[in-house]
Order: C-alpha cells, then sequence, then structure tokens
C-alpha cells in the first residue's frame, strides 16, 4: 500500500524563510526535512516542558530538592577520571 505523505502549508516571514533555508543549507538537508526537524525539536521541548510542571505541581522547591538528594544517595560515587574533571 502507498501511504500518502500529509502536507501542511505555512507562510512565515521572508526572513525566517531566508534563515530556514541557510540552516538547511549548512546541515546539507532540503529546506523540508529541517522544518520537520525543527518543529519536531520544538513539539519535543514543549512537551518535556509540560511534563516537569506536571511532576512538580503542588510541590515546594525544598520537597523537590529533597525528592533529588534521595534519588542522589543511590548512584554509587566513583572516581572521576582526569579527563572529566572540570578546570577550576
Amino acid at each position: 500500500m502507498n501511504e500518502r505523505s500529509n502536507v501542511i502549508t505555512i507562510r512565515v516571514p521572508r526572513d525566517l524563510k531566508e534563515k530556514i533555508e541557510k540552516a538547511a543549507d549548512q546541515q546539507g538537508v532540503s529546506m523540508n526535512q529541517f522544518a520537520i526537524y525543527a518543529f519536531t525539536r520544538g513539539i519535543s521541548e514543549l512537551e518535556t516542558a509540560s511534563f516537569f510542571q506536571n511532576q512538580y505541581s503542588g510541590k515546594t522547591r525544598k520537597e523537590v530538592f529533597r525528592a533529588f538528594d534521595e534519588v542522589m544517595k543511590k548512584v554509587p560515587k566513583k572516581r572521576v577520571p582526569a579527563w572529566d574533571k572540570a578546570e577550576p
């Protein structure tokens, strides 16, 4: 079976179109591929923000940090390799 693509037509300001063209060219992809990537990334960021808003809704800052500390206590302590240490 031949599945048809869904098509969406949007109007964007000229300067935004030029930025999309430039970014797609720099990435070596079509404008369509870049637009799909940008939409997907934007939606993912919105979903992530919504997830955390729901998780922390009604909780105090203290409760959130207490829960974080409980999780961190379960992480095994390991020596940090020299190549992974932050420089002062």
